[in-house]
C-alpha cells in the first residue's frame, strides 16, 4: 500500500498563534497540509479518529488531557498515524516517558524550524526522529540502562511505589506519607528511592513533573 504524495498532519497546540505559525509553516511545503487543529488533547485524538492523517504534531502541556495521554490513546485507538512531540521540555523525564508512551518523533521548539519538517517526513514514512540536540543523551541513557540490566533505569513502578511518588510530588513529607500508608518513614524513603531509580529521577522538580506528565495532579 503506497502511502498518498501528501502528508496530512493534525496540530494539537494550546497556544493560537503557536498553531497559526505552525500552520504557516507546515502549508508551505510541497508534500504537507495542515488538516485540522486542535487546543487540547482530547480534540486531538477526536480528529485523528475521524481524519486518519498520517502525523499528529503534539504540544506536552495542554488543558484537559495533555500531551502524553493523548499519545498514549493515539497509539492505541488510530496506530496508523505517527506522533510528534514539539515541546519547549528537553528534560529526561519528559522525554523517557513520550518515547514510552509511543511517539514517534521529539523535537524542541526552540530548535531550528527544518528539524520540525525532518521530522514529520521522518515519520510519516514510518521512522523515528529525535531532535539533535537530545541524540547523544538519549543514546547514552539507553547504553546505560542495558549495562545495569531489567530492575534498573526505565523498569515498571510497583503500585506502591507509584503511591509514594504521587504523595510526594502532591507535597507530603515522609512521615505524612508513612502515615497515611501504614508504613515505616523508613520503608517510605525505600520507595522513594526505587522509584526515583527506576525513572532517572534526581529530585522533587523531577517527580512532580513526571506526576504531571501522569495527570496524577490534576484533581488536586
Amino acid at each position: 500500500m503506497t502511502r498518498p504524495t501528501t502528508i496530512r498532519i493534525v496540530l494539537a497546540d494550546d497556544h493560537v498563534a503557536v498553531r497559526q505559525g505552525l500552520k504557516l509553516l507546515i502549508d508551505a511545503q510541497p508534500d504537507m497540509q495542515v488538516v485540522a487543529e486542535a487546543s487540547d488533547g482530547i480534540s486531538a485524538v477526536d480528529h485523528a479518529r475521524t481524519l486518519k492523517p498520517e502525523v499528529v504534531v503534539m504540544d506536552i502541556s495542554m488543558p484537559g488531557v495533555n500531551g502524553l495521554v493523548a499519545t498514549r490513546t493515539l497509539r492505541a485507538q488510530v496506530p496508523g498515524t505517527g506522533v510528534v512531540i514539539l515541546t519547549r521540555h528537553g528534560d529526561d523525564a519528559y522525554l523517557q516517558e513520550l518515547l514510552r508512551a509511543g511517539a514517534a518523533g521529539y523535537v524542541l521548539k526552540q530548535s531550528p524550524a527544518d528539524q520540525l519538517l525532518q521530522a514529520v517526513r521522518a515519520v510519516a514514512a514510518g521512522g523515528q526522529y529525535l531532535d539533535s540536540t537530545l541524540t547523544h543523551r538519549v543514546t547514552a541513557g539507553f547504553v546505560g540502562r542495558k549495562n545495569k540490566g531489567p530492575n534498573q533505569a526505565g523498569a515498571a513502578l510497583t503500585d506502591r511505589e507509584s503511591e509514594v511518588l504521587r504523595l510526594i510530588a502532591s507535597g507530603y513529607s515522609n512521615k505524612e506519607i508513612a502515615a497515611q500508608l501504614d508504613l515505616s518513614v523508613k520503608t517510605v524513603e525505600v520507595h522513594k528511592a526505587n522509584s526515583m531509580r527506576k525513572l532517572g529521577l534526581t529530585g522533587r522538580i523531577d517527580i512532580v513533573r513526571y506526576a504531571i506528565l501522569q495527570d496524577w495532579l490534576h484533581d488536586t
